[in-house]
């Protein structure tokens, strides 16, 4: 007997079927109810128990991942020493968004790839939770700047480095440039918001 077979028979039907899920999508695999249920050792029919059709399937399987990206960018910030510059911290946030892009891409494509159906409470939510945590350290690093721009900014800056690893557009490999990457990406804006009032204090000199 498998162990998600295993899994089933103890009641944890619904944590089977999204491990299989992500796996068959990560493996590039053909991803069907079908498919998912054979994967995960139980029969076609069950993860109609749970999952009304495939789009409900996808969008459980994007709350799982919005709920790991939250955690991790959380934990993520919380390793960073209290001593450490606000540039220190958002390096970290990036290089644990662009980390988890790349570890598991098939469900980060799903995540910002399909509308996020407002109907879906669920999904909204962990959507927004994300959010919370994004702006929340933002507001908590620059507590004399307006959080919900800044935060929109450098969240752009981590989706976009995602997916220009994701897209081959940069390379993806060694893990060490692509840490290097985002880092000075994040060193360099901070460099031309330091410079920005430096020379508007020149100018008016």
């Amino acid at each position: 007997m498998s162990t998600s077979t295993r899994a089933y028979h103890h009641g944890d039907l619904r944590a089977a079927l999204l491990r299989a899920a992500s796996e068959s999508l990560e493996a590039g695999e053909p991803y069907s109810m079908r498919s998912v249920a054979r994967r995960a050792g139980v029969s076609p029919a069950a993860p109609y128990r749970h999952f009304a059709d495939r789009d409900a399937l996808d969008a459980a399987v994007a709350v799982e991942g919005f709920t790991q990206l939250r955690d991790e960018l959380a934990a993520a910030l919380a390793q960073v020493p209290s001593s450490a510059s606000a540039e220190d911290a958002v390096s970290a946030l990036g290089l644990a968004y662009v980390g988890f892009a790349l570890r598991r891409p098939a469900v980060f494509r799903l995540m910002f790839g399909n509308p996020c159906d407002p109907a879906d409470d669920e999904r909204v939510r962990a959507a927004d939770q994300l959010h919370v945590v994004l702006d929340r350290a933002i507001a908590r690093l620059f507590p004399e700047v307006p959080s919900a721009g800044l935060s929109v900014a450098l969240w752009s800056l981590a989706h976009g480095l995602a997916f220009l690893h994701l897209d081959g557009k940069l390379s993806a490999e060694p893990a060490t440039d692509v840490g290097d990457r985002v880092s000075a990406a994040v060193s360099a804006v901070f460099r031309i918001g330091r410079a920005i009032p430096e020379k508007n204090t020149a100018a008016k000199g």
